[in-house]
């Protein structure tokens, strides 16, 4: 029996921002009104069987059609997708287990180097995590409970205090949740004594696209131009339409009027890396630390006809320099976490941040 696959989706970790002054909210509609209508084509015109066969040729075709790095991935890696049809294709038949069959599906995706790439079953997840994996953490998680404290205050997945030099220092983890207003308000008037402020996202993966935007309007006074987006507009791998502005609107509420460090590491992705993009243009803000995982594309999903999920980079976003940022971003300041710093109790990035701080 052939089946249709399904019409893709946005990734549900990515919400539409809510309120005035969001920068992707434009872009989104877009999105929305644009993107889906060709993928729903392929939907009519696309029959694949529901056996190895035809859940190969399903992954293979979706990513050829709607993956947005084909070009930018056989530049950097020397990438040649037709290449890789024929060389998984042949590993493919009838009589392999269904594990087998998943690692060929895997080690296909492998290829593309990119974080938002999967496979979701009911036995196991297909990803790639080299963008971290390869790379030192420079992140202690006994070094951080020595600067925290025990008496640090919890607020809307912040967590935050006020360092013995008079440094603001603000821990956040994960945009996973929404952020509120209000929350950024109280700890910015909690930490506005503070010389000098330090943001730490170091192993933060991602989330929600909005809670990004949300601090990073908190530190500038003026709109800002911050990047671009594309969305794909056909089938080609060069099918996408004019870039289009992201924008970055000063928030309503308190706004940091110091420096800012912000701390980075190799575990930094997707949202997160979108927030250090966002950052490196605003006035007062300094990067200190590794460079970001990158994750520079906007996430779609699907099915293949067995009922396993896929996620993939649909739509390819730049910086303000129209630089592609699936592969990172560069701090200002490369620091890295040293033996010598960790035996000694002291975090080698929050304390370079500490000085760069308080320089003149």
């Amino acid at each position: 029996m052939k089946k249709k696959y399904p019409t893709l989706t946005t990734h549900p970790t990515l919400t539409l921002p809510k309120g005035e002054g969001r920068l992707i909210t434009k872009w989104i509609w877009m999105l929305i009104v644009c993107v889906l209508p060709v993928f729903m084509s392929c939907v009519d015109e696309e029959e694949y069987a529901d056996d190895n066969k035809g859940n190969f040729e399903a992954l293979w075709h979706i990513l050829d059609e709607h993956y947005c790095f084909f070009d930018y991935k056989k530049e950097v890696l020397g990438l040649d997708w037709d290449e890789v049809h024929t060389r998984y294709a042949r590993q493919v038949n009838e009589n392999m287990s269904i594990t087998q069959f998943f690692e060929v599906m895997r080690n296909m995706l492998s290829e593309l180097k990119d974080g938002h790439v999967n496979i979701y079953t009911s036995f196991d997840v297909a990803r790639e995590w080299s963008w971290q994996e390869d790379y030192p953490s420079n992140l202690s998680d006994t070094l951080l409970r020595r600067y925290l404290g025990t008496d640090y205050k919890m607020c809307s997945g912040m967590q935050y205090r006020v360092l013995d030099d008079n440094i603001g220092y603000v821990r956040f983890p994960s945009f996973s949740g929404d952020v509120g207003g209000g929350n950024l308000d109280e700890v910015l008037l909690y930490l506005a004594p503070c010389r000098g402020l330090i943001i730490d996202i170091r192993g933060n993966g991602g989330g929600l696209v909005s809670t990004a935007e949300e601090l990073a309007a908190r530190f500038t006074n003026e709109e800002l131009l911050v990047g671009y987006m594309q969305h794909k507009t056909g089938r080609g791998h060069n099918d996408f339409s004019s870039r289009e502005e992201q924008r970055l609107k000063p928030a309503q509420g308190i706004r940091w009027q110091k420096r800012v460090a912000v701390l980075t590491n190799r575990g930094v992705f997707s949202a997160a890396n979108e927030f250090v993009k966002y950052m490196k243009c605003c006035p007062h803000a300094i990067i200190v630390g590794d460079k970001t995982g990158g994750g520079g594309g906007l996430p779609f999903s699907s099915q293949l006809p067995n009922g396993w999920s896929i996620r993939f980079s649909a739509c390819p976003i730049y910086d303000r320099d129209g630089q592609c940022t699936e592969f990172g971003i560069d701090p200002d300041y490369w620091v890295s976490l040293t033996d010598a710093d960790f035996q000694r109790g002291k975090d080698t990035l929050i304390e370079a941040a500490r000085r760069l701080l308080v320089e003149k």
